[in-house]
């Protein structure tokens, strides 16, 4: 008989933020269990504050001794980490318990032996699981990589000796500002492999399952795009060998609550190396719980967590179909991947498909965070009924105000590669998708604009959609790089005929060339707004959220994105040659390095070490020789 979870589980602190924050709320608000959220002041109006029962101010989300006073004032029953922030960090486990308080995950010792990369791996061996050739026996190329943490943070690929003291230095400084260690690890990189990842949990019994495993290999810098399960290229013998694996890990090292084992498959070989295991609930989650029906992961945390033996037995652990994730990210992905931040003006999530984000209308989002802001997972009876409800999905998603990696995503799940599931996880790194056309997404705009002004001119009001007259506009031509003619709904712009067929809450659906085409519009006095299959198109105005970090023709170094200026290499005067590093920026974790366009002599020098930038600051000149 399964077991009431509101019978012995009062309340939760969830103390994290954002979408995962949701995601556990949900789960124990369908079963009566109270919510406690944690907030810093930019978060005082937060989607996961507003949803849960009680919410907690703290200085910062990583304040150990504040988080745990919260879950004490609060009376928490139990604290579930979600995942980053202080989700494996065992000072925190321990805080929690002495505070008698029930952390929901590992114990301390298993976190701290597993969440290392360098003693999870002598685990590994030890439990006679096959790892990564290490150190000398490693050769070209090499993976620098930090011994704490993950999520793509302080890793390096090195392909020449001569580069390895600088990936190293920038591996450990990122490491030491994402995890507080920059304990660095040197292993072989598999120039072709597969990121493959099996979901186990054990209880306080000695149980541990497996739920089947997860490809990751769409990734780009080590940071997932898409993930999906089960993984639909390895073959039945690896499958066995990687699920069995995981599960003879959990058990030989104790392991209790939900956690991934990570695994290198190398394509050449066929051989599988163990990577790392994450003692927490993972970002893809999703995609098990939907293959897996009716397994509510975050439920059965929980029940483990209180100690209750685990209800899910392997013999009945069979996959339904296919699922695949998109994490959607605030980045420029078509120029050059840079973290952005500003005030979302319309957001549309999709329908059909399960959706968990924590982004809204008129949102800040800002620098001082991951830059996900949530994850669309489509379900199917099977891989390519799963990827075009994707693509379908991420069509109808539509994110205006800021740029996001939609668009990005759209074309990746419908590309030939991710289709015939031939991305590995260096494809990314050596590929490039085409930037999506602008030429529809511009007869949008032009349309809205022509429309508004003839409003403006003939004084007829606006009706409750926000754009189109009470009745019908005069006959008018608006630039907006192209000559525009509209007459009665209908009309020109350049040679396509176009003609309006609906228009609703920013929605408008046009008939171009005989073509029915949809897209999300919003029309600003400066500027016009287009979301057309996932992509942002911004118009009238040059796009300020684009990659400006090097403007060759005045040798001016701009900050391509919002951040902190982590090193400055060069001082006014200094020779420089071209590709040489003069400044270091960090934003979200990611260090970006702006270099040299030419030779020349640096002048204008405004960056200091540790200050904080805006996108399109100056930050010095190089001026080239005579």
């Amino acid at each position: 008989m399964p077991v009431s979870l509101a019978a012995s589980l009062e309340s939760v602190l969830v103390a994290n933020r954002g979408e995962i924050a949701l995601r556990v709320m949900r789960t124990c608000r369908a079963h009566g269990v109270r919510t406690i959220a944690i907030y810093t002041e930019p978060d005082r109006t937060a989607p996961h504050v507003r949803a849960a029962d009680d919410a907690v101010l703290v200085p910062s989300y990583l304040d150990v001794d504040a988080v745990v006073a919260a879950a004490v004032a609060t009376e928490a029953t139990a604290v579930h980490p979600g995942y980053g922030f202080l989700s494996e960090r065992a000072a925190f486990v321990r805080a929690v318990e002495a505070a008698g308080i029930v952390f929901v995950g590992p114990s301390a010792d298993v976190m701290e032996a597993m969440g290392r990369k360098d003693a999870a791996r002598e685990i590994a061996v030890a439990a006679g699981v096959p790892v990564v050739p290490r150190g000398e026996d490693a050769g070209m190329p090499v993976l620098v990589k930090a011994a704490a943490g993950g999520g793509g943070k302080g890793m390096r690929i090195v392909r020449d000796e001569a580069d390895l003291e600088e990936a190293r230095a920038a591996a450990a400084r990122e490491a030491r500002s994402a995890f507080g260690d920059d304990t660095l690890l040197v292993e072989k990189y598999v120039e072709r492999g597969r990121h493959i990842e099996v979901q186990v949990i054990g209880d306080a019994h000695g149980h541990v399952v497996h739920l089947g495993e997860r490809d990751c290999s769409t990734q780009r810098r080590h940071q997932k795009v898409l993930e999906e399960a089960p993984a639909p290229t390895i073959t039945p013998e690896v499958r066995e060998l990687v699920t069995s694996s995981a599960v003879a890990l959990a058990k030989h090292v104790g392991y209790r609550n939900a956690g991934t084992v990570e695994f290198l498959l190398d394509d050449a070989t066929g051989e599988a190396y163990f990577l790392e295991m994450n003692t927490r609930l993972q970002v893809e989650h999703p995609v098990t719980e939907l293959v897996h029906h009716g397994i509510d992961l975050v439920l059965h945390q929980l029940l483990v967590a209180l100690g209750h033996p685990l209800e899910i037995d392997q013999d009945t652990v069979r996959p339904h179909g296919h699922a695949i994730e998109a994490r959607v990210y605030a980045e420029d992905s078509f120029g050059g991947f840079l973290p952005q931040a500003g005030t979302t003006s319309i957001v549309r999530w999709p329908e059909r498909v399960r959706v968990d984000h924590a982004l809204e209308p008129r949102q800040v989002v800002s620098t001082s965070f991951d830059p996900m802001l949530g994850k669309i997972i489509a379900h199917g009876p099977d891989r390519e009924s799963a990827r075009r409800l994707l693509v379908d999905a991420l069509d109808r998603t539509a994110i205006l105000g800021i740029t996001t990696n939609v668009g990005f995503l759209r074309a990746l799940a419908a590309s030939e590669e991710f289709a015939e599931a031939t991305i590995d996880t260096a494809w990314l790194d050596h590929h490039t998708l085409p930037t999506p056309d602008d030429e529809l997404p511009r007869v949008f705009a032009a349309w809205v604009s022509a429309m508004l002004a003839a409003v403006e001119e003939t004084g007829h009001p606006f009706q409750s959609d926000g754009w189109r007259s009470g009745a019908d506009p005069a006959p008018t031509i608006v630039e907006l790089d192209r000559p525009v003619v509209v007459d009665r709904y209908a009309g020109r712009v350049d040679d396509l005929a176009v003609r309006e067929v609906s228009a609703a809450d920013h929605v408008l659906t046009l008939e171009i060339d005989g073509q029915l085409v949809s897209a999300v519009v919003n029309v600003q006095p400066h500027v016009a707004e287009v979301a057309y299959r996932g992509q942002r198109f911004v118009f009238e105005r040059p796009d300020v959220f684009g990659d400006h970090a090097v403007d060759i023709s005045d040798g001016a170094i701009v900050a391509p994105m919002p951040g902190t200026v982590l090193d400055v290499r060069v001082g006014d005067g200094d020779r420089v040659e071209t590709g040489q590093v003069l400044v270091v920026l960090e934003a979200m974790k990611m260090e970006l390095a702006l270099k040299a366009p030419f030779d020349g002599v640096v002048g204008g020098l405004t960056a200091t070490t540790g200050a904080q930038v805006a996108l399109g600051t100056t930050l010095l000149e190089v001026a080239p020789h005579e």
